[in-house]
């Protein structure tokens, strides 16, 4: 199965795609993390834009996923969560898909209200060695303020300031609700209500995906 997750920041869709990708054996894709990636690489042409604090243009985005969802490991489906961000970028991912004879089952909409954003990003710790992340109300460590992985020492980062995470989401919403109408149209979306714990969620989510995707 090939599924797109979006949703605010904050929202939960990482730690929903990894339960996901858990159970059906496929992988995560996250832009993010791809990034991280390939700047470790030393991808020349992302690194200029990372470095100078620019938006990473449409063309090195699309460039990356593509080489991501060539892999081998996504040749029974994938997980994308932080892509595509644009009409333009959905636009090449089904010419993508299109050539490797796949195509997209299911759009799964997280949905949250801004304060309960708020509330679980400022509740949020990053560990400052290995980048594991907690959270203070649904995912404490044993330890306070350490990694329960490194024993590393847990950071609030600083875009999960309530100012910040107001201006994130808004950010996301005019960049995002394009998409969401897009892929309405499509009659692919499905909205999740992604305020509850996240195994609650991650059950409505299986219920989502076992009922509108036919099985093979």
């Amino acid at each position: 199965m090939q599924l797109i997750i979006f949703g605010p920041p904050g929202v939960g869709k990482g730690t929903l795609s990894d339960m996901l990708a858990e159970k059906h054996k496929i992988p995560h894709i996250s832009t993010g993390d791809i990034f991280r990636k390939e700047i470790k690489s030393g991808n020349s042409e992302l690194i200029q834009y990372v470095e100078k604090g620019l938006l990473v243009p449409d063309s090195v985005v699309n460039k990356i996923v593509e080489k991501g969802l060539k892999q081998e490991n996504c040749r029974n489906g994938f997980i994308l969560d932080g892509y595509p961000r644009t009409i333009d970028q959905s636009e090449f991912l089904e010419n993508v898909l299109w050539k490797l004879k796949k195509k997209i089952d299911l759009v799964l909409n997280l949905v949250a209200s801004e304060e309960e954003i708020i509330k679980r990003l400022t509740a949020r710790r990053n560990c400052g060695k290995c980048g594991a992340v907690y959270n203070l109300i649904t995912m404490k460590p044993k330890k306070k303020d350490i990694c329960d992985k490194c024993q590393g020492t847990l950071v609030t980062r600083k875009d999960d300031e309530p100012e910040t995470i107001r201006k994130r989401i808004q950010v996301y919403e005019e960049e995002t609700s394009p998409l969401v109408e897009h892929y309405k149209n499509k009659k692919l979306i499905f909205d999740i209500d992604a305020s509850p714990r996240p195994r609650t969620v991650f059950s409505s989510v299986v219920e989502a995906v076992e009922k509108e995707i036919p099985k093979q």
